[in-house]
């Protein structure tokens, strides 16, 4: 399929600036695959659509402050830097992306914080954008964690239009975040609250973790028309025992298995067996999933409404189909559906 196919005209009034009030009072749209039905609903209501033994698998990724303003040496021009990855965590090393870039040279020092208490050296040049940067910092790794509360900001897209408050430190976290490593929040956990979740088990529905760290590669705008030659940029996963048993025994058991999320179907999809059987997997995944796909391991779908051209909406074309996704989001935009990370959410079932 071609890039252009995934387009269409979003009203940027719809583009949520805040999340609703409480988790689970968000929207939600619900999409039958068999019958191409589509029903409106809250979320808190997908308590009917689950029931004893199904297993929902979630994404327990952490967000961390990812966003960073500074200046510059001797000319204190400010400069945002946005860390991407650790590379190294005995020498500091991390991949990132400076804004302006032209400014940004190797060599330069980086200065963070009113009496500059975060110093940082340009030591390469990735991308036009891209750099790689060492953190000149004396203390341990709890010490420089605590460095990046204090002077790192709530890595919000930009596409909100707003500075983060405390409030976004808590809501553009899932509540079940464990490992810290996403520089985006796995959206479609957004909804669920500790109470939702609790009501879930209580019904006998079974949780299963896998862990994907967001990176912009995500989010990263595909500039290929061909989405066959469209490289995704690699980001970590990990899939334990545990949930490979737990996901695996629903299967058997011929029980609906909901994936929470893109990123999770991402690394789903990422450790299959030739059986069609979630296997244990940690490594890396640069998997661009686009239809045409066979999914192996999910039946259902928790996701958010995402922006034209996307490799997140190509990847919800290829599980429901593109016209009824098309459909869906024709809908939503009639319907005024809030979109993207605070917007609401769609079940695909």
């Amino acid at each position: 399929m071609k890039l252009s196919q995934f387009k269409f005209d979003l009203p940027l009034n719809l583009i949520a600036q805040h999340p609703t009030k409480v988790r689970e009072e968000s929207r939600l749209m619900v999409v039958h695959r068999d019958t191409g039905k589509i029903e409106h609903k809250v979320f808190k209501d997908i308590l009917g659509f689950y029931k004893d033994k199904d297993v929902m698998i979630v994404n327990n990724t952490k967000v961390f402050p990812a966003r960073l303003y500074g200046r510059k040496e001797k000319t204190g021009a400010k400069i945002e830097v946005f860390l991407l990855r650790e590379l190294n965590k005995p020498n500091c090393l991390w991949d990132v992306i400076v804004d302006p870039a032209r400014k940004i040279r190797v060599g330069n020092k980086l200065y963070f914080g009113d009496h500059d208490e975060l110093v940082a050296e340009v030591i390469d040049n990735t991308t036009s954008r891209g750099r790689t940067i060492r953190f000149l910092f004396d203390g341990d790794d709890n010490g420089f964690r605590q460095m990046l509360e204090t002077l790192g900001e709530t890595p919000l897209p930009k596409y909100i239009k707003r500075k983060p408050d405390n409030d976004d430190k808590e809501r553009y976290q899932t509540v079940y975040a464990k490992y810290e490593g996403a520089v985006a929040a796995p959206t479609a956990g957004l909804h669920f609250s500790r109470e939702l979740i609790k009501r879930l088990e209580i019904v006998g529905v079974k949780f299963a973790e896998v862990t994907l760290h967001t990176g912009l590669g995500t989010f990263r705008p595909i500039e290929v028309e061909d989405l066959s030659k469209h490289k995704m940029d690699a980001e970590y996963f990990k899939i334990d025992d545990f949930s490979s048993s737990l996901v695996n025994k629903a299967k058997a058991e011929k029980r609906k298995i909901c994936s929470v999320g893109t990123t999770t179907m991402r690394a789903l999809e990422s450790s299959v067996t030739a059986q069609g059987l979630l296997k244990p997997a940690e490594g890396w995944t640069n998997v661009f999933i686009h239809p045409p796909h066979e999914f192996s391991i999910a039946d259902s779908l928790i996701t958010n409404f995402h922006l034209p051209k996307t490799s997140l909406l190509i990847m919800t074309c290829a599980f429901a189909g593109y016209d009824l996704t098309m459909e869906a989001y024709h809908t939503a935009i009639k319907e005024k559906y809030r979109f993207f990370g605070y917007g609401d959410a769609l079940l695909i079932i």
